[in-house]
């Protein structure tokens, strides 16, 4: 049965791989059924929180903007992963967001996983709740930061560790690590003509752009071209020469 393995658990602004962001990650190594070591981090964002995302996670605007940039976090965070199988509460959300980061960075990221909340769905009495709140409450492990990253790694190794203790031995195969599906496709940064054009836009109305344009995809840029012409309008006759 499973006793080597590294919990992941990710904060989002959303839940689209391909249009949103991610916030904040953690991980907690497990060895032998024991926490050995745990890394979390917030990441910089250049947007405004949605006032959901603040309310769920606690992470405020001034928290996100003193984050650390993600490619950095990311680098580190892959390194801690390391080869071992992947644990997690729902966990190919989770990976999606990972897998969408190492497509565009043309790396490979493909992993086998447990994830606690198809043991809990296969185990538990089908009235009982299955998200990580209520599973704790259900095997009395008291939660501390709901809904941060590290802290809810943590409570997902006790849960696997509860589901293991309670229904492992008759059902070792349930608790195997199987291939994570995810296809993601490679978002192609913005081109030099589309942070040209917003430069001119953001000049042409003076305005302050909602974000740094360092990092930014194709899509982003032409998402945030349309939001700034949709509450600005276009620019004036004779400007744009940078126009897509």
């Amino acid at each position: 049965m499973i006793e080597n393995y590294v919990v992941i658990d990710l904060e989002m602004t959303g839940l689209r791989a391909k249009t949103d962001r991610i916030l904040e990650v953690g991980a907690a190594r497990v060895r032998n059924g024991v926490v050995t070591d745990t890394y979390a981090a917030i990441i910089r964002q250049q947007e405004k929180l949605p006032e959901k995302i603040v309310e769920l996670t606690g992470i405020t605007d001034e928290a996100a903007e003193a984050g650390r940039e993600l490619d950095e976090v990311m680098e580190e965070f892959f390194s801690f992963l390391g080869e071992d199988i992947l644990v997690g509460q729902n966990v190919i959300f989770d990976y999606s967001f990972l897998k969408q980061w190492a497509v565009n960075h043309k790396r490979c990221f493909e992993r086998e996983a447990v994830d606690t909340l198809k043991l809990a769905r296969k185990f538990l009495p089908e009235e009982e709740k299955k998200d990580l709140e209520s599973l704790c409450r259900y095997f009395e492990n008291p939660r501390r930061n709901a809904q941060r990253a590290l802290d809810d790694a943590i409570e997902t190794a006790q849960l696997l560790e509860k589901l293991k203790e309670n229904f492992g031995e008759e059902n070792e195969e349930a608790f195997l690590p199987k291939p994570l599906q995810y296809k993601a496709k490679r978002q192609s940064p913005a081109t030099p003509r589309q942070i040209r054009y917003l430069q001119e836009l953001a000049a042409c109305h003076e305005i302050e752009l909602p974000r740094s344009l360092e990092g930014m995809t194709r899509s982003e840029a032409s998402r945030l071209t349309d939001r700034l012409i949709s509450r600005y309008g276009k620019m004036g006759k004779g400007l744009g020469n940078g126009s897509l």
